[in-house]
């Protein structure tokens, strides 16, 4: 499985370099000749996907290494890290693009009429990104990759700044040639737009936030329908990036041996780790059934 993580990750990262390389050559040569602001803001903007792919593929190559003496529930959450980096980038993208854009808005005799040139580029732009993004996002949920889905994401701002440009270009020409600033301004907002989401996302799961309430209602259904373990409960979840860990109790016949008892534990941890990919590793306590005490509490003051 992590062969082909780090294999899907990789071609991800290749497809995604590549084709912004192509886009950022195209989109500021096209934009310089035909006089088009905003496009080369998008230029500037496919630029900066070129480093954030390249952050992305960092953060996942580091999140796949095993665990070790100092990290020993692994290396995941490199990869919600390399996502905070990448909105990093898009922050100072969208203040170069917004500043830009607005000192061509107060001195209109700055701005230049976009050509044709310049809506030809966007919609060639409009199908590459899509086809793009699509694709790397799909990886990226593929192999459970926050790095890899939060690039995709970013890319697929490319599509909505590709559509605004040809807008630009179509209505500069009509005779309201300040839409082509206004346009790049856009592009910068919805970059920054992007960041906030990328970061948010981001921060959830470096704080560990559950995945969704899907899954803990599977970890507890896996562990009732284990023989003899009963009432899963106090179930915590604390995700790291592309994989999870999971703690929970479970209650068993009080009468039972020590030794019975443990190798129910272990059989719930097994179905649990076996049945659900994203658990690397769960551990359980064992509880004698209808105890009833304050799990908040980090001792069980019924034994003082």
């Amino acid at each position: 499985m992590d062969e082909l993580r780090y294999k899907g990750g990789r071609k991800a990262a290749i497809v995604a370099i590549v084709a912004n390389c192509f886009l950022t050559f195209f989109n500021i040569l096209v934009g310089l000749m035909s006089g088009s602001y905003a496009l080369v803001s998008e230029g500037a903007h496919t630029l900066s996907d070129v480093a954030t792919s390249i952050i992305a593929f960092i953060g996942f190559k580091i999140g796949q290494k095993p665990a070790d003496k100092e990290h020993p529930l692994g290396h995941g959450r490199a990869e919600a890290i390399s996502g905070l980096v990448i909105v990093l980038f898009l922050a100072m993208v969208s203040y170069e693009i917004i500043t830009g854009a607005i000192v061509k808005i107060i001195n209109p005799s700055l701005i230049t009429i976009p050509d044709v040139y310049a809506a030809i580029m966007a919609v060639f732009g409009i199908f590459v990104n899509y086809a793009i993004s699509n694709y790397i996002i799909s990886i990226g949920k593929e192999i459970n990759s926050p790095a890899i889905i939060a690039d995709g994401k970013h890319q697929k701002t490319d599509i909505f700044s590709s559509i605004a440009v040809l807008v630009g270009v179509i209505v500069s020409n009509i005779g309201f040639p300040i839409l082509d600033p206004i346009v790049g301004l856009i592009i910068g907002l919805l970059i920054l737009k992007t960041a906030y989401e990328i970061g948010k996302e981001n921060i959830d799961n470096i704080m560990g936030k559950i995945p969704s309430e899907k899954l803990i209602r599977k970890i507890e259904r896996i562990a009732n329908s284990t023989p003899n373990a009963h009432n899963a409960h106090n179930i915590k979840v604390d995700y790291l990036g592309s994989y999870a860990t999971v703690t929970l109790h479970i209650e068993v016949d009080g009468n039972m041996t020590v030794d019975e008892a443990h190798k129910i534990i272990h059989i719930v941890q097994n179905n649990i780790v076996n049945k659900i990919p994203i658990i690397k590793s769960a551990t359980v306590h064992a509880c004698p059934i209808g105890l009833e005490y304050n799990h908040a509490q980090e001792i069980d003051e019924s034994y003082n």
